[in-house]
């Protein structure tokens, strides 16, 4: 009996430990949030030049907001449509669909995000919603990609096992091939964030209210101060979100 706390414990200790990454990265984005405004010398140290060493025209925990409801809006319409189109091309009567779903997911990546924004804001007008578009075809390719990898790894001998045992078709999806291919699509889904997180900086060209704006603002105005607090901010969130999704990998466990 007298084990049993400490097994507790240590099952607590190795939890905090599995954790401790994404803890720590979430801590430093929080720090970052409160101190940034307060860094005026620092900033001013590193470019003498700015009239101005600290972005003050929106407040950056409102941009770190606006940011992150882009990319979680680009991502679940990206995840959603993507493994839903693998899994099509994986049945009977989807095959013939499969080099079609591959190239487009292809192009939507190698078309250069700025460019999708410069043909949607005639249709769309500015602000989120183009940058949503660009992010969705940008994040296609790797979530249709390792879906495909996963489902086609799955033992062909276990799925008619699975069939011997009565399962319907549906059954086996979700059942056995979903689950086993699980950690590879999550691999594609966690590539697709964090290039998200990134490529979300170029909606402040087009009036997306996004970290990138300091980015655009030091740009145009030759303010480093400006492009380093926002590339700083939206580097530690890019390395907090893909911490959280190393913990949660199965492989990584």
């Amino acid at each position: 009996m007298r084990s049993d706390p400490a097994i507790l414990g240590d099952s607590d200790l190795l939890a905090w430990r599995h954790w401790a990454a994404p803890l720590g990265w979430f801590a430093a984005l929080g720090v970052l949030l409160v101190a940034m405004p307060h860094l005026g010398a620092l900033f001013a140290a590193i470019d003498p030049e700015a009239r101005e060493p600290i972005y003050r025209r929106d407040p950056f925990i409102d941009l770190l907001a606006n940011h992150l409801l882009v990319v979680a809006g680009a991502s679940s319409i990206a995840i959603v449509s993507g493994v839903s189109a693998a899994i099509m091309v994986t049945r009977p009567w989807g095959r013939d669909f499969l080099p079609l779903v591959s190239q487009l997911a292809s192009i939507g990546q190698t078309f250069p995000p700025v460019a999708v924004l410069a043909l949607a804001v005639p249709w769309l007008g500015f602000g989120g919603l183009p940058t949503v578009v660009a992010l969705v075809l940008y994040g296609l390719l790797p979530i249709v990609r390792n879906t495909l990898v996963g489902i086609g790894e799955v033992d062909p001998s276990t799925r008619e096992a699975a069939r011997g045992m009565g399962m319907s078709p549906s059954q086996v999806l979700w059942q056995l091939e979903l689950p086993l291919a699980a950690p590879v699509i999550l691999a594609g889904i966690r590539t697709s964030v964090t290039v998200g997180i990134a490529t979300a900086a170029i909606g402040s060209t087009i009036g997306a209210k996004t970290l990138g704006d300091p980015i655009i603002a030091g740009i145009i105005n030759g303010n480093t101060a400006y492009i380093l607090q926002g590339a700083i901010l939206i580097g530690v969130l890019a390395l907090f979100i893909d911490s959280v999704f190393a913990r949660l990998l199965p492989s990584q466990r």
